[in-house]
């Protein structure tokens, strides 16, 4: 999907939320090619084509969830150990956020994560920035059914309850699977791991599992994430005897 041609389809469409009252989009400007250029020296790592090919067609839309802005400017979000090049191109308004997950390897798309803090969840939201504004828009559509609704309402909870897919640090240091047996390696035994390389959309991992002070390592830039659990207090008796 071309987030250009969803834009297109979508200024063409009639747009309501979910009370029925009409959704006005007002794109901002795009950027001439120097100004891309200098946006991609600004945040240090190439942009995928397609989100290249984007800027030269707007920077934003006013009128969609809390904000889109596809520079990431407006967007006050630090998860830097989680997204080391991640870009922010949406807000709900409540301090939860999209981000894309830049990396150093030019590439022609990248996955779209959402990064909750209520509660403190990563799911991977889209493969890639057209799926995902074809979904917000499908926000705006009767019967309003979309995945970027569901993970932002729904999925999140599923994750947080359930905690699926998470590996002992002996199971990823015994895997057959060399870069998370690497990965583990780097690690002591008080960190779980969790492999979002072959993800469906609306899996992820709770970052805040043992609180907002919860340690987390990617491995790189892979999918691959860890997250430590934080040491076993001494009971009185023990620390009386000890």
């Amino acid at each position: 999907m071309d987030p250009i041609d969803e834009i297109t389809r979508a200024q063409a469409a009639e747009l309501v939320d979910e009370d029925g009252d009409p959704v006005e989009l007002d794109l901002q400007r795009g950027l001439a090619d120097a100004g891309i250029d200098a946006f991609e020296c600004e945040i240090g790592v190439p942009l995928t084509g397609e989100l290249r090919d984007l800027l030269t067609y707007t920077t934003g839309i006013d009128g969609l969830l809390g904000s889109v802005d596809f520079t990431g400017r407006d967007h006050d979000v630090e998860i830097a150990e989680i997204f080391p090049s991640g870009l922010p191109i949406a807000g709900d308004g409540f301090g939860n956020f999209w981000v894309v997950d830049l990396t150093p390897e030019r590439r022609a798309v990248a996955p779209v994560f959402f990064a909750g803090h209520d509660p403190p969840v990563i799911l991977l939201q889209s493969p890639t920035i057209g799926h995902f504004m074809h979904e917000v828009f499908r926000m705006y559509e009767p019967p309003h059914a979309s995945l970027a609704t569901d993970v932002h309402e729904d999925r999140l909870f599923d994750v947080w309850r359930e905690n699926p897919g998470v590996l002992s640090h002996a199971q990823a240091l015994n895997s057959d699977d060399a870069k998370l047996a690497d990965f583990a390696a780097a690690l002591d035994d008080d960190f779980e791991i969790v492999d979002l390389r072959s993800a469906e959309i609306g899996m992820g991992f709770s970052w805040g599992r043992h609180g907002p002070k919860t340690e987390v390592r990617r491995h790189g830039y892979e999918l691959l994430f860890a997250y430590r659990r934080p040491p076993r207090k001494a009971g009185r008796l023990r620390r009386m005897l000890g």
